[in-house]
């Protein structure tokens, strides 16, 4: 049985929306843990409460009962100024949205997080993530002026820039073309393998969860099952069986 520490821990962890006949329960004491330095992949039909369950890892949604402890910390009872400076400091997170500010550059983006922390980005770092996610010619472009998957490479280099302890990713090569999307998995990879990091992705993609360690499977906001060592083959049997079966 595996020893490494934890870098995310959830416990008994349940969501709800809404209220009486409108509730809806996204997620249900869901208990979870996620290792530091491993690439974990979140799969399961759509519904099942995957990017629920990503917001409340990463603090940036309330849980309606159950705890997260992130970094050894338990972030759930933190005030909103603590989350926030906790975040800044140990949490990178790739928005489906993108989430970039309209009137900035894409540098100026990417660059935000440190910005904010009064720090300064490593030139080295920097260029391994401008060069690897091939944002160098777009540096001085806003979002309007870029492509989708452009933009979508920006909000992973603003994710990593900090080097954070972990990194959460909702369906990060979604708008991505095959060739940079695989660009955009190896370096995650590397981004475990090298730097010591947590990745925790939401995907709807059987190859790119092939290139996490893990796939943790989700349906009707419970845990459905785990697959380690994922190949395409693997996780698509498992999905299979989550729509055919149920929980």
């Amino acid at each position: 049985m595996s020893t490494s520490p934890l870098a995310v821990q959830a416990t008994d962890l349940t969501k709800i929306y809404g209220e009486r006949e409108a509730q809806v329960l996204a997620l249900r004491s869901v208990t979870l843990g996620f290792e530091s330095a491993r690439f974990t992949s979140i799969m399961g039909p759509s519904g099942s409460g995957k990017s629920t369950l990503l917001n409340l890892l990463a603090g940036l949604d309330d849980p309606s009962g159950g705890t997260v402890h992130l970094g050894g910390r338990e972030i759930t009872n933190l005030s909103d100024e603590q989350l926030t400076l906790w975040r800044r400091d140990h949490v990178g997170f790739v928005f489906q949205a993108y989430n970039l500010l309209p009137m900035f550059t894409a540098e100026q983006n990417i660059l935000l997080p440190l910005d904010l922390a009064g720090s300064k980005a490593d030139p080295g770092w920097w260029s391994t993530v401008v060069d690897t996610l091939a944002l160098r010619d777009r540096l001085g472009h806003r979002p309007a002026e870029m492509s989708g998957g452009q933009q979508q490479r920006v909000a992973l280099a603003r994710a990593v820039i900090t080097r954070p302890d972990v990194i959460f990713a909702d369906e990060p090569t979604g708008n991505l073309d095959t060739r940079t999307g695989l660009e955009v998995l190896s370096f995650l990879r590397r981004c475990v393998r090298e730097l010591g990091q947590t990745i925790v992705m939401v995907t709807h993609d059987p190859a790119a969860a092939a290139h996490s360690e893990r796939v943790v499977l989700l349906a009707d906001g419970q845990v459905a099952g785990e697959i380690l060592h994922p190949t395409r083959e693997s996780v698509l049997m498992a999905l299979d069986r989550l729509t055919t079966v149920g929980v």
